[in-house]
C-alpha cells in the first residue's frame, strides 16, 4: 500500500488522514501547530467529524510530525493547509505558500503532490508548482501535480469521503491518473476534469451558487420584514413546487470555512481579466448586512416591550456557524454579540458546541439559567440537542433567527 503525507491536520486533513490509515496505507500527518500533533499521537481527536476511537484504532500507522523531512517517503503529499482571507477581503495564500516552499526541500522524484486548500482558479499552476519546482524537479515531468478539491461538510453524516464523488484535475493526463489511482483508495466516485484550473473552479461554483441563493431569500426577508409578509410561510410554500425551485432559507448571515471565503477569491481572480464579478460581489454584499439586519430587528423587538437595548440582558443561542457543530469561523453570532455589546447590551450565550469563546471572551451558560433572568434571547444557530419550544415558553422575549418556532404563535416570539 502506498505511503501518504498530508499536510494541515485540521477539518480535511485528519479525516484524510483516518480514511488512508483505514485502508492499510502508512501517513506521514504534518501540521505547524504541536498542540495537534500531540493530540494525534495520543489518538484524541479535535475534529467532530473524526471519532477518537477510530483515530485510536488507526494510530499505529499514522505518523505526526512538525517536522517534513519523514514526507520525502511518502509516494503521495495531500497539501489541506487554510487559505483565508486578508482583513481586506484578498485571499491570504501564506500558509500554502509556507507548506509548498518547505516541501519543496525534501520532494523527490516521481511523487505526487495533490492540493485540497480551496483556492483561485490558477494556483496550482502558476503558484503551488513555481514553489515546488524550487526543488529542482520539473511538475508533471519530475513529479505529478494535481488539485482535488476538499468537499467537506461538518457535522453533515450522511455524505463521507467515501461516497462523495471525488472532483480532480491533474497537470497532466498522467498527474490526472496517479491522483485517481490514490484517492480510488478512500472514495467510491472520481470525477476527473480536463485540468487544475476547472478543479479550482467547480469548488468554487459549488458555494457560491449557494451564497447567490442564500442572499437571495436573505434580501427577500428584509423586504418582507418591511412589508409585514411571513417569509417562512413563503419559503415553504414555494418548497411545494416539485421542479425548478430549491429551498433555501434566510438567516442571520453565512459562517464557516468556505460560504464567506470562496466567493472573493473568484471575485478577486476575476479583476486580473478586467471583468467585475457584480452578481457574486453583491450576494456577498447582501449577506454580511444581514448580522446588521438582525441586530435592528432585535433593537425593535426591546422597544416593543418597551426596553432599551442599552442594559438590556440579551442571550445569544447558539454561537457556531451551523447547528450541531463547534465552529465559529466566521460565524454571524460573533457579530450580533459585538454590535449588541457595542450598543450597552449584557450579551451571555449558551451553545451546547463551544464551551467557550475567546473574543469575546465568554463561557456558555446553562440553558434554562441563561434564559431565566433574560430580557431577550435570540435564536442564532439552532442546535438540534436544544428545546426550542422550551425557549420560547420560559423567555420574555424571543427573536428567532433561524424560524424553528413556527409552531408556535406566542405572542413574546418575534421572527426573521
Amino acid at each position: 500500500m502506498a505511503t501518504v503525507g498530508i499536510i494541515g491536520l485540521g477539518y480535511v486533513g485528519l479525516p484524510l488522514a483516518v480514511a488512508f490509515a483505514e485502508e492499510g496505507c502508512e501517513v506521514v500527518a504534518v501540521d505547524a501547530d504541536p498542540r495537534k500533533v500531540e493530540a494525534v499521537a495520543a489518538g484524541d481527536s479535535y475534529v467532530e467529524d473524526v471519532a477518537s476511537d477510530d483515530l485510536r484504532r488507526v494510530g499505529a500507522r499514522i505518523e505526526a510530525t512538525t517536522r517534513y523531512q519523514p514526507l520525502s517517503g511518502a509516494d503521495a503529499v495531500l497539501i489541506c493547509v487554510p487559505t483565508p482571507l486578508t482583513p481586506n477581503r484578498e485571499p491570504d495564500l501564506g500558509s500554502l505558500i509556507d507548506a509548498s516552499r518547505a516541501l519543496a526541500e525534501v520532494l523527490r522524484r516521481d511523487q505526487l503532490v495533490v492540493l485540497e486548500s480551496t483556492t483561485y482558479p490558477g494556483t496550482t499552476r502558476e503558484r503551488v508548482a513555481p514553489l515546488l519546482e524550487e526543488s529542482g524537479l520539473a511538475a508533471g515531468r519530475d513529479f505529478h501535480l494535481a488539485f482535488s478539491p476538499e468537499r467537506v461538510d461538518p457535522g453533515r453524516s450522511g455524505y463521507t469521503l467515501r461516497n462523495t464523488p471525488k472532483v480532480l484535475g491533474g497537470l497532466t493526463e498522467a498527474c490526472a491518473e496517479r491522483a485517481e489511482a490514490l484517492y480510488g483508495l478512500v472514495c467510491d466516485r472520481i470525477v476527473r476534469v480536463s485540468s487544475p484550473e476547472a478543479a479550482e473552479l467547480t469548488k468554487l461554483l459549488e458555494n457560491i451558487f449557494r451564497s447567490v441563493n442564500i442572499a437571495l431569500v436573505n434580501e427577500l426577508a428584509m423586504l418582507t420584514d418591511r412589508m409585514g409578509i411571513d417569509v417562512w410561510e413563503v419559503v415553504e410554500a414555494a418548497a411545494t413546487k416539485p421542479y425548478g425551485f430549491m429551498r433555501f432559507e434566510p438567516g442571520p448571515g453565512m459562517g464557516g470555512h468556505c460560504l464567506p471565503v470562496d466567493p472573493f477569491y473568484l471575485s478577486w481572480r476575476a479583476r486580473e481579466f478586467d471583468v467585475a464579478t457584480e452578481f457574486i460581489e453583491l450576494a456577498g454584499k447582501i449577506n454580511q448586512r444581514m448580522p446588521y439586519h438582525c441586530v435592528a430587528k432585535a433593537q425593535r423587538a426591546l422597544n416593543g416591550a418597551g426596553l432599551s437595548v442599552k442594559g438590556a440582558r440579551i442571550v445569544v443561542l447558539g454561537v457556531s456557524y451551523k447547528p450541531g457543530v463547534g465552529d465559529t469561523r466566521e460565524s454571524p453570532a460573533l457579530k450580533i454579540i459585538a454590535q449588541l455589546q457595542g450598543l450597552g447590551a449584557t450579551v451571555s450565550y449558551h451553545d451546547p458546541h463551544v464551551p467557550a469563546l475567546a473574543d469575546p471572551p465568554l463561557q456558555s451558560r446553562p440553558l434554562v439559567e441563561a434564559i431565566s433572568d433574560a430580557d431577550l434571547v435570540i435564536i442564532v444557530t439552532a442546535h438540534p440537542e436544544v428545546d426550542h419550544e422550551l425557549v420560547a415558553r420560559r423567555s420574555r422575549l424571543v427573536v428567532d433567527l433561524r424560524g424553528v418556532t413556527r409552531t408556535t404563535s406566542a405572542a413574546n416570539v418575534v421572527r426573521l
